[in-house]
C-alpha cells in the first residue's frame, strides 16, 4: 500500500468496485529493503531470523543481510510481546505492582520483584527498618532465582549448538529450584513473593529441611554441565572467540553482568552497592577475560557455584532467626491478609479470617481499605538498581503521593545487550549470530516490557 492510499481506498462503497489493497503488518522499512536489494548486482540477500521463537529466544526479529553465510548488516527489531506492564502499575496499587513486574523478565522474576520492592521501600523510608528475616528471605530467593535464570540460560546456549544434554541437565537441576521456589511461595514462576515492607509469607515448616536438599542436589549435579562442556574441543570451537566484545565497547553500550565481566571487569552491583544485606555474604565476583560467547558460558557457571555458596551462609541465618517478622511491622502497611501455604495451596489463614470476620470490625474495615485502597506513598523519586541474573537492573519509580504509582520503569540488561547484537555479528557466519544472540540470554519479556 502506497504512503497516498488511506483507509478508504481498502473499503468499497455501495456499487463500488473493491480494490486489492490491504494493510500489512511487516517492518516499517522492509519494502524499501527488498526493493534496494532488487538493483544490486551482488548476490547480497536480505533473511528474516524470527520473530518466532526459535534461535532468538522470545519474539524478536533480526532482520540479516547476508553475503552466502556471512552477516554483512544485521537489525534487532523488538516490540512484539506490548505487555504493557509499566503502563498497567499506574492503575494498581504499590503491593499489586509486584504481580505485575515479575512478568516482566519471567526467567528472573524474582529480581524484578526486589528492584520494585526496594525502590518502594526507599520511598516509604523503610530501608533501614526492614527486619533481617525479611532481608535474608529476599536474598535467598534472589539467589534461587539467579540459579534457575542461569540454568535456562546456559541450556538454552548449549541447545542453540544442537547439544541437547546441555538443555537437558540445566532442565533437570532448574526443576529443583522451581520446587523450591513453589513450596515457599506457592507458585513455579511469576511469584510476586518479595513485595514492599518485606516477603510474602515465612518459610514453611519443612523449608529449612527443603532448602538442605537443594543445596545438596546443587553441590552434586552443576559441576556436571562444566565436564562435559569447558573442554569438549567442539564446544569450545563454536564458542571461542565467537561474539567478541572488548570492555571499551561494552561500556558504551551500557552491557552489564556476565557480558561486561567477560571482558575482565569485576562489576558487580552485589559489591560495588549492596542492597539486603549482600554485604555480609562471602562470595567472589566472577570475571573472564576472553570477552567471548564462551567466557560469557564459564561465567555463569562459575556464578551458580557462588549463589550456592550465598544460600548456604543464608540457611545458617535463617535458621537463627527463625520466629522473627519477616516484613515491616507496621499496620499501615501490610497487604490484605496472613498467607499461608497448605496442603490445600495458598491462602488466608484461618486465624486471620476468624479475627476480621467475627473479632473485630476495626480489622475488618481495615483490610477492606487496605483491599481496595492500598497504602499511601509520600511524594518523591528514586532510582534503585540491584544485579540481577542478566545484569544492572534497575526501577525507576516515582509517586505523587497517591496509593498507585504515578509512573514506574524498569531498566532490563536484556534491552542494552540486544542493541549490541549488530557488533557481535557483523562480519560474522550465519550459524555465529545464533550463539551471539544466547550468549547475552536476553528474555524477551524485559526487553519488551
Amino acid at each position: 500500500m502506497s504512503a497516498q492510499e488511506g483507509p478508504d481506498d481498502i473499503f468499497a462503497g455501495p456499487g463500488e468496485k473493491p480494490t486489492d489493497q490491504a494493510y500489512l503488518a511487516n517492518g516499517a522499512d522492509w519494502e524499501q529493503v527488498v526493493a534496494g536489494q532488487r538493483e544490486r548486482s551482488d548476490e547480497t540477500i536480505v533473511v528474516n531470523v524470527g520473530p518466532q521463537h526459535p534461535s532468538t529466544h522470545g519474539v524478536m526479529r533480526l532482520v540479516m543481510e547476508l553475503d552466502g553465510e556471512t552477516v554483512i548488516s544485521l537489525r534487532p527489531s523488538i516490540g512484539f510481546l506490548h505487555t504493557g506492564i509499566e503502563k498497567n502499575l499506574e492503575y494498581r496499587t504499590w503491593t499489586q505492582g509486584s504481580t505485575f513486574v515479575t512478568r516482566a523478565n519471567y526467567v528472573a522474576g524474582i529480581s524484578n520483584e526486589a528492584v520494585y520492592s526496594l525502590a518502594v521501600d526507599k520511598l516509604l523510608g523503610i530501608t533501614d527498618r526492614m527486619p533481617r528475616r525479611a532481608n535474608q528471605l529476599r536474598v535467598l530467593m534472589l539467589e534461587v532465582n539467579r540459579i534457575a535464570s542461569h540454568l535456562t540460560g546456559v541450556g538454552a546456549g548449549g541447545l542453540e549448538l544442537g547439544a541437547t544434554s546441555v538443555q537437558e541437565v540445566c532442565l533437570r537441576e532448574r526443576e529443583r529450584c522451581l520446587d523450591f521456589t513453589e513450596a515457599v511461595t506457592g507458585l513455579r514462576m511469576n511469584n510476586a513473593y518479595i513485595r514492599p515492607g518485606g516477603v510474602q509469607n515465612d518459610l514453611p515448616e519443612d523449608g529449612l529441611d527443603l532448602l538442605d536438599e537443594l543445596i545438596r542436589q546443587l553441590r552434586k549435579n552443576l559441576p556436571e554441565i562444566g565436564q562435559f562442556t569447558l573442554t569438549n574441543p567442539i564446544f569450545k570451537a563454536r564458542m571461542c572467540n565467537v561474539a567478541y566484545m572488548d570492555l571499551p565497547a561494552a561500556m558504551m553500550l551500557g552491557c552489564s553482568g556476565p557480558v561486561l565481566r567477560s571482558t575482565g571487569y569485576p562489576w558487580d552491583l552485589r559489591k560495588a552497592q549492596p542492597y539486603c544485606g549482600y554485604e555480609n555474604y562471602d562470595f567472589e565476583v566472577c570475571t573472564a577475560d576472553s570477552c567471548d560467547a564462551y567466557g560469557r558460558f564459564v561465567i555463569r557457571l562459575n556464578e551458580m557455584d557462588q549463589s550456592v555458596n550465598i544460600i548456604e551462609q543464608v540457611r545458617d541465618e535463617l535458621a537463627e532467626s527463625t520466629g522473627e517478622p519477616w516484613r515491616i511491622e507496621d499496620p499501615d502497611l501490610h497487604w490484605p491478609g496472613d498467607l499461608t501455604v497448605g496442603p490445600d495451596g495458598q491462602g488466608n489463614s484461618n486465624e486471620h479470617i476468624r479475627h476480621i470476620m467475627g473479632e473485630s470490625m476495626e480489622g475488618l474495615i481495615h483490610h477492606f481499605k487496605i483491599a481496595t485502597q492500598g497504602f499511601h506513598v509520600p511524594p518523591g523519586e528514586v532510582y534503585q538498581a540491584i544485579e540481577a541474573p542478566g545484569g544492572e537492573l534497575g526501577c525507576h519509580a516515582v509517586s505523587d503521593g497517591g496509593t498507585r504509582p504515578y509512573r514506574a520503569h524498569l531498566r532490563d540488561p536484556g534491552f542494552n545487550h540486544v542493541q549490541s547484537l549488530p557488533l557481535l555479528s557483523e562480519g560474522s557466519m550465519l550459524s555465529d549470530t545464533i550463539m551471539a544472540v544466547a550468549s547475552i540470554d536476553p528474555v524477551m519479556g524485559g526487553v519488551d516490557r
